[in-house]
């Protein structure tokens, strides 16, 4: 739940909604009203519109939904609104609604939004302003309940080989779990029941990181069903092609560039900000010993990985004085579906090359991410825990 004090003027809030004919249904189901200018299509061919319009309440009633959601969310009055209706709206139509805090009365501890609708055409549909009242539970404030202190994770990668065995592990630990995927939901559903089986809360979260509209939208759901988000673990990575040098493409180093860097910039700008509030976080990131023990064939997914290395160690000094920690775990070879492309010479090759004799295992790589999200690594930032079963010693 926000606090008048944690909300900004310029903050601003979205959501996207696609008008359907389930929604006309239900809006003149709920209010009653069946004007046939919005419910006959041979009616609207013979008005100036010449095609059905959606109820101006209709779009404007998702103005609720970001007030009541998102801006300021959990605890909101919205008791005034004004609204003006400059275009129609039809079913098919894209909408966005946008708030924007322009406002605040510190001894009311209300806020005033514009609020402005779009349709995919980015015109203006609807615009207006709504007064809202940030109603704060009676708790002390520093009173924090044990739902509010306890401890949550979002896995990126959640379904994957280490993302999956990740989530297990934190659960042991005792977080909650957002369990994130990009494709195999079926996977991450998974693993979501072996997380409450452990007695733990969780869900299931979906979004491309590259992505930062999806990202927001993953967090804002993370958050709003288990609470402050405390550590972020990202797990997702491309797979790892082996591309000759004469045959590779800059598409291909820029992929991995994206995957990597890209991801983790979208990932700290949407969390940081509520870690910051609460004085504390845990940002961690996979790197890769290919990047200290490079072959040329890989160097796309090297150099995402470098890149992401520097990354995370200018990103640890930026927020160390926030109380928030970011560190990276680099494992060897990982017994996992990422390395399918893989020639088996070469996977081989390395278990011969390893002094433990094997390659990583998940679970290796979920324990020193436990490590990582726990007070015991409370004086560790900017460090790369390394993880090769002792091909690579410093």
């Amino acid at each position: 739940m926000r606090t008048f004090e944690s909300i900004n003027i310029g903050e601003k809030a979205e959501l996207v909604h696609v008008i359907t004919e389930a929604d006309l249904d239900q809006f003149v189901s709920l209010t009653g009203d069946n004007n046939r200018l919005h419910t006959d299509e041979d009616y609207a061919r013979n008005t100036a519109f010449k095609k059905r319009v959606i109820h101006g309440m209709l779009g404007a009633s998702f103005i609720s939904a970001v007030i009541g959601t998102k801006l300021p969310g959990d605890g909101a009055l919205w008791y005034a609104q004004s609204l003006d209706f400059l275009l129609p709206v039809r079913i098919g139509d894209t909408i966005r609604v946008v708030a924007e805090v322009v406002k605040k009365v510190s001894r009311l501890r209300t806020i005033e939004l514009r609020t402005t609708i779009y349709n995919q055409d980015r015109q203006i549909v609807t615009s207006g302003t709504a007064k809202v009242k940030v109603v704060e539970s009676r708790r002390a404030n520093g009173e924090r309940t044990t739902e509010e202190s306890r401890k949550v994770a979002l896995v990126i990668g959640g379904s994957g080989g280490i993302g999956r065995a990740t989530c297990i592990q934190l659960a042991r630990d005792g977080f909650a779990v957002a369990i994130h995927y990009h494709r195999n939901r079926k996977m991450a559903e998974e693993t979501l029941a072996e997380v409450r089986a452990l007695g733990q809360d969780g869900i299931v979260v979906s979004g491309d990181i590259t992505d930062p509209t999806q990202v927001d939208e993953l967090v804002w759901q993370a958050q709003r069903s288990l609470q402050t988000i405390s550590v972020v673990v990202n797990c997702a990575t491309a797979r790892i092609p082996s591309i000759n040098l004469k045959n590779l493409r800059w598409d291909d180093i820029q992929r991995s560039i994206d995957m990597e860097v890209r991801g983790a910039f979208n990932l700290q700008k949407s969390t940081v900000p509520s870690m910051e509030e609460c004085g504390h976080g845990r940002l961690i990131f996979l790197t890769s010993h290919a990047i200290e023990k490079p072959n040329s064939e890989w160097l796309p997914y090297i150099t995402g990985k470098s890149a992401l290395h520097g990354f995370a160690r200018s990103l640890a000094i930026a927020l160390a004085p926030k109380g928030i920690l970011v560190n990276l775990v680099s494992p060897g070879m990982t017994d996992t579906d990422l390395i399918a492309d893989v020639p088996e010479k070469a996977r081989l090759l390395t278990e011969a090359q390893t002094p433990l004799r094997r390659l990583a295992r998940p679970d290796d790589v979920a324990g020193a991410i436990s490590f990582l999200a726990s007070d015991k690594s409370r004086f560790l930032t900017g460090e790369t825990i390394r993880l090769n079963g002792g091909q690579v010693m410093i």
